[in-house]
């Protein structure tokens, strides 16, 4: 499995449009094969703070997501919304 952890930094005044394309990426993905995980959550101290959690059978299906038409059309709206670029972390289990 491999997991990744996408955090965006949110202008306060765009957060309702953030979520809103948000939830179309997270719907969408969530019907893709070999998408065991698909979460946007909120920074309880800090609601500009929005953290995608995945989790994906293989690194090959990951990259199959990333390239999906869905991905490259809502992920480039949702960075223009930003006040500082997002930070992506892919991981693996170890335990």
């Amino acid at each position: 499995m491999v997991k990744v952890i996408a955090k965006f930094f949110v202008k306060e005044d765009k957060v309702e449009e953030f979520l809103k394309l948000a939830g179309e990426l997270v719907e969408k993905s969530r019907k893709e094969a070999g998408c065991a995980n698909y979460n946007l959550v909120q920074d309880v101290n800090n609601q500009q703070i929005l953290i995608m959690l995945e989790e994906w059978e293989s690194a090959a299906i990951l990259k199959t997501h990333m390239d999906s038409a869905h991905f490259t059309t809502i992920i480039p709206k949702m960075s223009l919304l930003q006040y500082q670029k997002e930070e992506i972390t892919v991981c693996k289990t170890v335990f």
